[in-house]
């Protein structure tokens, strides 16, 4: 019999790994507030749940991933009432610690151990499985989730203690948020140098100057089309300013990031709040006094999107 894995919220990433576990061969009860994200379950072979609550009573690893704080207290609170002992919860979100903190102590008072276990990499990476886990917390339950984890990333390390592995994914975020606004950068100079950017991604990205971000968002800074979102900017904003706040707090300099955020600021004036990061090259571009490269407008901010 197939081993039973419960998925709360079922958006960007939390779709992509309920899809891949299915793949896997898990079977995969999900919940998300959206209607449209448990019907879309449904189509993929998996079982939607009428709550949060009731994931946790059907599966006996249970994995959150949450847009915010609020829903993280909320989802915490649903799951300790179904105190059910031994549950193992593995919280993918990026938070802030202090939120962290409180969710596991509302889920351990009931019996259940919660993982804080935030994710490296976008949506397109969740939807490849080229996902890492960052891992921390109880060791046995760690252990324990190894198999899930093969089910949905590439790969996963352990970190030791509960929140490590959020103060780790603050460091991968830190480099993420400046080497995406770094290929933006590189791309809006080739195409003001007349350089072809396809080439220009082709050639750069074989050579010392590529990174990670280049080669996810480079893609869609040569189609200047940021709608296929793999990170919108709006949820980017949180982690954001959850780094800004945890370096501060440290009393630690992070002048590159700082330099960062304006832009990604920018690209939500524009209108991209609920696009793809990526959309910071087209911010940079109107600096430059480029034309977009297809006619399309951002979406407008009031629709609603997950």
């Amino acid at each position: 019999m197939a081993t039973t894995v419960g998925v709360i919220g079922l958006g960007i990433m939390g779709g992509a790994m309920a899809g891949n576990l299915l793949k896997a061969g898990f079977k995969v009860v999900g919940y998300d507030v959206a209607p449209a994200a448990r019907r879309m379950l449904k189509r993929a072979g998996g079982v939607p749940a009428r709550s949060g609550a009731d994931v946790a009573r059907r599966a006996p690893i249970v994995i959150a991933s949450l847009p915010s704080v609020a829903a993280l207290a909320a989802v915490s609170g649903e799951i300790a009432r179904a105190r059910r002992k031994g549950l193992i919860v593995v919280e993918t979100s990026t938070m802030p610690l202090e939120a962290k903190q409180a969710a596991r102590a509302a889920i351990e008072a009931s019996g259940a151990t919660l993982l804080d276990c935030p994710l490296s990499g976008t949506g397109a990476q969740a939807r490849t499985k080229d996902l890492l886990v960052y891992a921390s917390g109880s060791r046995a339950a760690y252990r324990t989730c190894v198999p899930v984890f093969a089910g949905f990333a590439r790969g996963h390390h352990y970190l030791g203690a509960f929140g490590n592995g959020s103060k780790m994914k603050y460091v991968a975020n830190l480099l993420v948020a400046i080497h995406n606004v770094a290929a933006a950068e590189a791309m809006v100079l080739a195409r003001k140098a007349g350089l072809d950017p396809a080439q220009t991604l082709a050639v750069i990205g074989d050579g010392a100057g590529s990174s990670r971000m280049l080669q996810v968002r480079g893609p869609m800074m040569v189609r200047d089309d940021y709608s296929d979102a793999t990170m919108k900017v709006e949820v980017w904003q949180k982690d954001m300013h959850i780094i800004a706040e945890y370096a501060t707090r440290l009393g630690c300099p992070t002048p590159l990031f700082a330099a960062s955020a304006p832009i990604y600021t920018a690209a939500i004036a524009e209108g991209f709040a609920k696009e793809d990061t990526g959309s910071v090259a087209a911010v940079l571009g109107a600096m430059a006094g480029l034309e977009r490269r297809r006619a399309r407008r951002p979406k407008p901010r009031g629709l609603s999107s997950r």
